[in-house]
């Protein structure tokens, strides 16, 4: 099976890091490395990549002044603990861009929020 792993630039990768664990109900842990961590599933899955923003040299990530955070991108996760992704969120954030409400095309409960880059996050029950 071939899978797609969504690379994002972050101004700060342990903080970051510790932000998508906790929306994501995720053991918190720190990164391998101080400028690029993986969030993964418990059987390993990535669920997405922080990287800090101009290391590496790549094109598309070397600075948010160049690349405007976010645009033309969701992060949308599906997650089996939808009320409980959504206590976590509550505890995140102080602000919903999307309160809870049900996805007319999808049927599922979801909600919007930004993490600390300014990424647009939409979480969806399963």
């Amino acid at each position: 099976m071939k899978r797609i792993w969504t690379i994002i630039g972050v101004s700060d990768v342990p903080h970051s890091y510790r932000w998508y664990q906790s929306l994501l109900g995720r053991e918190l842990s720190e990164p391998a490395h101080a400028d690029f961590g993986m969030v993964t599933d418990d059987d390993g899955t990535v669920l997405v990549c922080l990287h800090e923003w101009g290391t590496h040299e790549h094109p598309t990530l070397m600075s948010p002044e160049i690349a405007t955070p976010g645009n033309g991108l969701i992060l949308f996760f599906r997650v089996d603990d939808f009320d409980e992704a959504l206590r976590r969120a509550r505890r995140l954030v102080g602000h919903f861009e999307e309160e809870p409400h049900t996805n007319g095309a999808t049927g599922t409960m979801e909600f919007s929020v930004r993490d600390p880059d300014g990424y647009f996050v939409s979480v969806s029950a399963n």
